[in-house]
Parts: C-alpha cells; sequence; structure tokens
C-alpha cells in the first residue's frame, strides 16, 4: 500500500541561510525528495528558478503536485550523480546554489514495502528507484562470502560483518527484512545487541549502500558541481553517517586548498588553485530541539562551501 511522501526535512534554517538565497538565482537540489528544503527555498525566489533531482519517481510525482502552482520549478527524475548530462539536457549552464540530503527519505524508511526498515517485515527491496532491477535481495541472497563480509565490513563499519555473513549465506534464502534482522541479531553476543538496542542497522546501512550505489562517483560530483557554481555560490551538503562525510569533507578540503606541495617546498609547481571557502570548518549540528521533535536529525552533518 503506497503512503503519502513525508518527508521532515532536516535542519531547515541551516540549510536554507547558509545557502544564501539570492532572489534572482538558479538554485538545484540533487535530491528533492518530498520537497521539504526546495519549498523553503522557493520562498526566497522571485524572478529564480529551482531545479529538482530525485531517482525515486514517486518522489518527484509527489513534488509535481506539491509544486504544480509554482512555473519556474523543473523536475528531472534521475540520479545526481549524473549531474553533467542532465545540466546539458536541461540547458543549465551554472548555478547559484547546491543542496544535496545524501539522508533516506522518512517515506523510503517508513513505506514498509520498500524495505529499507527493519521494524516492518516486509520483503528485501531497499531500491531508491524502483525501476532498477538490482535490489537488497540479490546481495543477500547472491554475493560470495567474502564479498558480503566486504560490504558489511566497509559500507557498515560493522566489527560482526564476518559472523553476519556467515549466518546469512547459511540461512539463504532470506528474503524478509526481519528474517535478515533475526539472522544479524543471532550473529553477535547478546551483550552488544542489548547495548545498540537491537544490531541491525550497520549491515541494513551496509545493504542499503550497495544496492544503490550511494558512494560511486560522489567525489567526482561533488567536485564537478562546485565548477558550475558562479562567484558567489554555495554548496550545501547533509550526511548521515562518516562514509559519505569524509567524502564531502575530503572533496571540500581539496577545493578549498590554495597548494598541495609537500610542505617545505618553497615555490609551488603543483598549480592547484582553492575555488572555494569552507562557510564552516566544522559541521553544523542539529540542534537538541530539533534531535528531540525529530531523531532522525541526530546523526546529521552540515558541511557548506562558497565559490571565490
Amino acid at each position: 500500500m503506497e503512503t503519502e511522501f513525508k518527508h521532515i526535512p532536516i535542519m531547515l534554517k541551516e540549510v536554507t541561510s547558509g545557502l544564501n538565497i539570492r532572489p534572482d538565482g538558479i538554485y538545484l537540489d540533487c535530491t528533492i525528495g518530498g520537497g521539504g528544503h526546495s519549498s523553503e527555498i522557493l520562498k526566497h525566489l522571485s524572478t529564480g528558478k529551482l531545479i529538482g533531482i530525485d531517482k525515486d519517481q514517486e518522489a518527484i510525482d509527489a513534488c509535481k503536485k506539491r509544486f504544480s502552482e509554482y512555473d519556474n520549478v523543473i523536475l528531472y527524475k534521475g540520479d545526481f550523480k549524473d549531474i553533467e548530462n542532465i545540466l546539458k539536457t536541461l540547458n543549465i549552464i551554472s548555478l547559484d546554489g547546491v543542496l544535496i540530503d545524501l539522508g533516506v527519505s522518512s517515506h523510503q524508511i517508513d513505506t514498509a514495502e520498500r524495505g529499507f526498515s527493519f521494524r516492518f517485515d516486509a520483503p528485501l527491496d531497499m531500491r531508491m528507484d524502483k525501476s532498477q532491477p538490482f535490489s537488497a535481495i540479490d546481495v543477500v541472497n547472491k554475493y560470495s562470502l567474502s564479498h558480503l563480509t566486504r560490504i558489511i565490513s566497509e559500507y557498515g563499519e560493522e566489527s560482526y560483518a564476518k559472523s553476519i555473513a556467515s549466518n546469512i549465506v547459511k540461512n539463504r534464502p532470506v528474503t524478509t527484512t526481519k528474517q535478515l534482522a533475526q539472522i544479524i541479531e543471532n550473529s553477535m553476543p547478546k551483550k552488544v545487541v542489548f547495548a545498540r538496542g537491537g544490531a541491525d542497522k550497520k549491515t541494513f546501512q551496509a545493504i542499503r549502500i550497495e544496492v544503490n550505489h550511494e558512494l560511486d562517483k560522489l567525489f567526482e560530483t561533488l567536485q564537478f558541481l562546485i565548477t558550475k557554481l558562479n562567484h558567489g555560490g554555495r554548496m550545501a551538503v547533509l550526511t548521515f553517517h562518516s562514509l559519505e562525510d569524509r567524502i564531502v569533507k575530503n572533496a571540500f578540503k581539496l577545493c578549498a586548498t590554495e597548494c598541495l606541495c609537500p610542505p617545505g617546498t618553497p615555490i609551488c609547481i603543483c598549480g592547484h588553485k582553492k575555488t572555494v571557502n569552507l562557510v564552516n570548518k566544522k559541521p553544523i549540528l542539529a540542534s537538541v530541539e530539533e534531535r528531540l521533535k525529530n531523531p532522525r536529525s541526530t546523526s546529521a552533518k552540515l558541511r557548506i562551501i562558497e565559490k571565490i
């Protein structure tokens, strides 16, 4: 059963103020979801334009309804990692602001049949783009023991990856979220499961990242988008786990560094020039009030840069 596409935007005020929105600017929301952040961006635009991208057709359909009365909104179904081709298709040459929210939407998590959450007993799926044939059921049932162990260890940063992967392989076929969750919890000491309040999250995260190729080309995409920003344009990125935050941090740091020569080199020979300033050197975190109202904001980190 389909549910209404709802998502509580994380750090809405911080994102909006961080983008320093120009009324006549062109703004790109790379992961528009339910349109929460974009709705706020639109309030600051007069002659400006908003472009919203999402790989989830349900998100695009929801935003078409939500923004049906606006004539300055362009919606496009696609993966933002293919942004170069998307901007060419839309004939967009440059941008005044970019937002990327790398979190899974509340709608995707709370819609049981999407198979993202261990809170529901549903078929394993986890596809952000339901048109793609590859899903979580393929990862869980077709990957070799070594491949599955590596995915859970690297993407889930799970210390019990080998035990979990081994038990998954032994219990194949694994077809539902509850079945997978039970295998995970049975693969580690009870005291660890108790201490974590459930042991499912890290492995589910790892499989979701693999299914949706969430980290692939992220670094390169961020660097490309920086080249499309106008002078004074800003990019804001929301991350929700250490792997993606590290990629964003390193991409921003590279573009904010004037010279990459080894320390002590008398004259710069690398030719690298900084193209952005870090608006916030340390990530912005959700307020205590927001974390109490929306626990999903607890792990969020916001990083912002400005083109020079």
